[in-house]
């Protein structure tokens, strides 16, 4: 790309996708955004990360992404930044991304004019094909956020709310649903599954305090060798009715009675569940897990989880898939299955239009990601078909060759 850059006189744009855990720049040509050069850095969260860190950052990413004999011909700079948003001009978000991105360019000797700053959903709804102006967008990664943009700008926002008040259906409620389900096995109030010992394992409880000790898989056993019926129930609802897709709950009462083979209506789940013909008992333990080790799992599990901050639950998420994808565990399932339901209903309260574009991005909404065809499945009831994005970094550049525009 440097000698390319050194062949072409002509100017260049920078588009910047600042995301909660990574930022991302790239360099293009001004005249039709083909990527010449991409940089990467820390956290470009607007919101979350401190100022001077975010200058920082921004700084590095753009620096390795723009050779420092071509920053002169820098001609316009756009970045979609994670906790910024155009709600109003004072948005504390935006401030501070539009305070650390001028001072990152300035440092670097790059005077493109006033950098343009949207919300990282924003900067992803334009990374679709054509660039388009109007349409829905989903974020589903770490945390869960959908909006309507109108003319290139947020014009209606659902959830995004964060790990304590919202996020539902997103990374971190998935690892949270895995641990609750864990604790309420190890308590007696839950289900059966093989999350008990994936996340033991991965959040360090000692192995022999395990369902199963330290040979493990006596839980994970009886979850992956399910009976016929079970598997076959599993599939019958999974291509019919997507109202009947999920498995019943994984918590509390309704838990215990599908567990125990009995039925368990929308009084216990306040949701619509498969019939009460449909469910089947989960196998029961091929050994059993004594109240002491369970005592004991818990008394490791809990600390460990509050040691850290409470986002990075969403590092359990991929446990869940796994679990849901190889060992058919009903447990893993039902939490896929809701936190695909609570994606549709973000998306339904922006009240879609049949056939209006929906433009996602996240990890678990890819192309390999554990939501897609659950929600692909439910939005085809809505009329809506997913345009997956996996940033918005080519969004990002789109605005910024947008703003030159405007200004000539």
């Amino acid at each position: 790309m440097g000698n390319e850059l050194n062949q072409e006189a002509r100017d260049l744009v920078v588009g910047l996708d600042a995301g909660g855990t990574r930022t991302r720049a790239v360099l293009a040509a001004a005249e039709d955004g083909r990527p010449l050069g991409e940089g990467a850095a820390g956290p470009g969260n607007a919101l979350t990360v401190p100022v001077p860190q975010l200058t920082e950052h921004l700084a590095e990413a753009v620096g390795q992404a723009v050779p420092e004999p071509d920053r002169g011909r820098v001609v316009a700079v756009a970045g979609g930044f994670a906790g910024a948003t155009d709600a109003f001009a004072d948005e504390p978000g935006r401030r501070n991304a539009l305070a650390a991105l001028t001072a990152a360019l300035r440092g670097l000797g790059i005077d493109a004019g006033p950098p343009v700053v949207r919300s990282d959903i924003e900067a992803a709804f334009a990374s679709a094909p054509g660039t388009p102006a109007d349409g829905l967008a989903l974020v589903a990664g770490t945390g869960a956020v959908a909006m309507r943009i109108t003319d290139r700008r947020a014009s209606a926002t659902v959830d995004g709310d964060g790990w304590l008040l919202g996020d539902d259906g997103s990374g971190f409620w998935i690892g949270r649903a895995a641990v609750r389900a864990a604790l309420r096995m190890a308590d007696g109030r839950g289900a059966p599954t093989s999350l008990a010992e994936a996340v033991g394992r991965e959040l360090g409880v000692p192995g022999d305090v395990l369902p199963g000790g330290a040979s493990g898989g006596v839980a994970g056993g009886a979850v992956r060798r399910l009976s016929p019926g079970v598997v076959q129930g599993r599939a019958e609802r999974t291509s019919g009715d997507v109202r009947h897709a999920a498995v019943p709950p994984l918590t509390g009462p309704a838990a215990l009675d599908h567990a125990r083979g009995q039925p368990a209506g929308p009084a216990h789940t306040g949701a619509a569940g498969p019939p009460a013909g449909d469910r089947r008992p989960l196998p029961p333990h091929e050994a059993p897990w004594s109240r002491h080790h369970r005592e004991a799992y818990r008394g490791h599990l809990l600390p460990a989880v509050m040691a850290e901050p409470p986002v990075r639950l969403a590092r359990l998420a991929p446990l869940v898939a796994a679990a849901a994808r190889h060992a058919e565990d009903p447990v893993a399932l039902a939490i896929l299955d809701e936190a695909a339901d609570h994606l549709t209903e973000t998306v339904r309260a922006l009240d879609p239009g049949p056939g209006e574009r929906l433009v996602a991005t996240g990890g678990l909404l890819g192309p390999d990601g554990p939501l897609t065809t659950r929600l692909e499945a439910r939005l085809h009831t809505l009329g809506l078909t997913l345009d997956w994005v996996p940033d918005g970094r080519r969004g990002a550049v789109a605005l910024a060759r947008l703003a030159l525009g405007g200004r000539t």
